[in-house]
């Protein structure tokens, strides 16, 4: 335990010590919640061995307190690990721990402050108010001098978080851009259906995605799929484990274990299934294919702009089909999320393929404090350059939308 200005700082290594119902209370204040904060998202993480200290996810939970008393209030907290390596990331920085290591310096251990696997853009810094949030990363810099470890990085972040790096005293906080693709619904006029989705598409790109189709759906054209989709409590369990030989047999077909352990998917299924909505696809009643979505449906909190959100996240097959990724990634969820009024559809990290689906290039940022002042420098000058392509990089996938 430790006393900074105003606020009493406790850092703790095991969800089980953290209160569900104060942690999601505080999540749900801010600008841009996400599920894959939420308590029962993270701890899932650490009680099915999918991210814990063996597996390079050494936790350490931060929060601020109003005082020392047992009736304290929960002013900010935010998840913290500290890493081993760069893996289930998704903003690489492999390159800088080369670099270290040509000097004889150590990268790692580093520390990041982010949701294990999930590039998904919301608010990391949990707070009340600016003040709170500001005092959060004064305090998870501090655990990183206490920590010794090289660095600190905020991934898929906030513009409030961002905010609170940049009042940081030193400056010290540095930002960078990665590019993802996210579908949005027109606000003034959403589209009525999938068909009305496709007039925005120009002649040439509207005609791919239904041959596209054709060659999935239609059972004289194509392979004849079916697909039904389950959402919540209506997701069997039997379709979880289908999911899941799906999922593990994408991972090991390139080479790789799956990150995320059955016992982390049986989780969702019991202590956030409304957070979940399964597509599965079908040749003549034999399952072949699924794709899992996150969907979150914010009505009314204390400072979320109320919006309805779906995110790509696994998916899987057990038979070759053409186009099928196509069908059960983007056109399956698209139409569902047109269907049920859905702001937008988020399709991760990476990917130029999805713009044809007109899930168009937007910019996520992260941000990064380096504590050796030379490499900081350095890397900031990367970082500079960076920026600067990735911002013509998108200009140059806009002039190409497939949209009119």
């Amino acid at each position: 335990m430790k006393s900074s200005a105003n606020y009493v700082i406790r850092v703790y290594t095991n969800w089980a010590d953290i209160n569900r119902a104060a942690w999601n209370a505080l999540l749900f204040m801010q600008s841009e919640p996400t599920p894959f904060m939420r308590w029962e998202y993270l701890s899932a993480m650490q009680t099915s061995e999918s991210a814990l200290s063996e597996t390079g996810w050494d936790l350490r939970i931060v929060m601020l307190w109003s005082d020392e008393s047992s009736t304290a209030e929960l002013l900010a907290a935010c998840p913290l690990y500290l890493k081993p390596h760069s893996y289930g990331e998704y903003v690489f920085d492999f390159a800088w721990a080369k670099a270290y290591a040509e000097h004889g310096l150590d990268y790692y251990p580093k520390a990041v402050v982010a949701v294990p696997f999930t590039p998904v853009p919301g608010t990391r810094l949990l707070a009340q108010d600016d003040a709170s949030q500001a005092a959060l990363v004064l305090a998870c810099r501090a655990l990183v001098e206490e920590e010794n470890v090289s660095s600190l990085h905020l991934l898929f972040t906030s513009k409030a978080d961002r905010a609170a790096c940049a009042s940081d005293e030193d400056g010290s906080f540095m930002s960078r851009d990665t590019m993802q693709f996210h579908w949005t619904n027109p606000v003034e006029k959403p589209y009525a259906d999938f068909d009305d989705f496709l007039k925005a598409f120009t002649q040439e790109k509207r005609k791919k995605i239904k041959q596209e189709r054709r060659k999935v759906l239609d059972a004289e054209l194509g392979a004849g799929v079916v697909f039904r989709h389950s959402q919540g409590t209506e997701i069997s369990a039997s379709d979880w484990d289908f999911f899941y030989t799906c999922y593990e047999r994408t991972y090991l077909e390139h080479g790789n274990a799956p990150y995320l352990s059955r016992a982390f998917f049986q989780s969702m299924a019991d202590d956030m299934p409304e957070n979940w909505l399964l597509f599965i696809g079908e040749i003549e009643g034999q399952r072949i294919a699924s794709s899992l979505i996150a969907i979150q449906n914010i009505e009314t909190t204390k400072n979320a702009v109320a919006s309805k959100v779906a995110y790509g996240r696994y998916w899987g097959a057990v038979a070759r089909v053409d186009c099928l990724h196509f069908e059960a990634c983007y056109y399956q969820p698209l139409e569902w999320c047109i269907a049920n009024g859905y702001d937008r559809f988020e399709g991760g990290a990476q990917g130029e393929h999805k713009m044809a689906r007109a899930l168009l290039p937007v910019t996520s940022t992260s941000m990064h404090h380096i504590r050796h002042p030379q490499f900081s420098k350095a890397i900031e000058r990367f970082l500079e350059r960076e920026r600067a392509g990735v911002a013509d990089y998108q200009l140059d996938l806009i002039e190409r939308s497939p949209l009119r």
